[in-house]
Formats: structure tokens, sequence, C-alpha cells
């Protein structure tokens, strides 16, 4: 284990995480974790741990770490949209070249529904994107 621990330490759970403070300048030189905050990336609340007050530090390293998750968060809900298309184009293979009737049977109407909702989702969405383009350009 490296003994260049950061200060800070951010158990990932729903929504946020649980900030800890990482201390190793004790006398049994243990790693001590003193859980200082709660956060909420979805609502940006930072929710100190009991009586406690944080520092501008604390909040400050705090607010990089939320910044820095909620970017991560996108680009792999992105990156999963993109795999999600590949699954789609192997999906369509696999029912042109190797399912069975049995196999159809089990999954066409789940898979016709979800490409439907999809399916219009995606054009509304598109429609309302042109529509605010068509009234910026007047």
């Amino acid at each position: 284990m490296s003994t260049d621990l950061p200060e800070y330490y951010f158990r990932i759970r729903d929504k946020g995480a649980v900030v800890f403070r990482i201390d190793t300048q004790n006398r049994q030189r243990r790693i001590d974790m003193d859980q200082i905050a709660v956060v909420n990336i979805v609502n940006g609340q930072i929710k100190p741990h009991g009586q406690r007050e944080l520092s501008n530090e604390d909040v400050a390293v705090i607010q990089d770490w939320m910044a820095e998750r909620t970017a991560m968060l996108k680009a792999r809900t992105i990156d999963d949209i993109h795999r999600a298309v590949d699954h789609l184009n192997h999906t369509a293979q696999w029912v042109q070249s190797q399912a069975e009737d049995d196999e159809l049977e089990e999954v066409t109407d789940t898979l016709l529904l979800a490409m439907h909702d999809l399916r219009s989702v995606l054009v509304r969405k598109k429609a309302d994107r042109l529509m605010k383009a068509r009234a910026a350009s007047e």
C-alpha cells in the first residue's frame, strides 16, 4: 500500500457518496477514516456528519469531487447508449441469421414495445429540437 494516501475518501453510494477524512498520523500508524459528510450529486446537497462543521477546504474538495463524478456519470451514460446501439445491431443480426421461432416468440413483443417507446421519445425530442432551432433562427 502506498504511503501517499489521499486526504479524503469518497465511498460511492446511490446518488452521491459518504465522505471520509483519512488520518494516518496516529501512534499506531493505522489508517483512520473519519466520516465528515454525506453528499448528494442529484440535488447538490452537502450534509456535514453529526455536529461537524466543514472547513472551506472540505467543501471545495467535495464540490470538485461532485463535479468530476457528475461528468464521469454523464460520459458513462453516453457510452452505455452507444453500447445499446451496438446491441440493437447485434440483435437484428441474430434475428436475421440465427434466431429460432420459439426464441423469437419469447422476445418479439417485448422488443417491439421497447423499440416503439424509444422511437416515440426520439421523434418527439427531435421535433422539439427542430422547433427550437427554427424559433432561434427567426
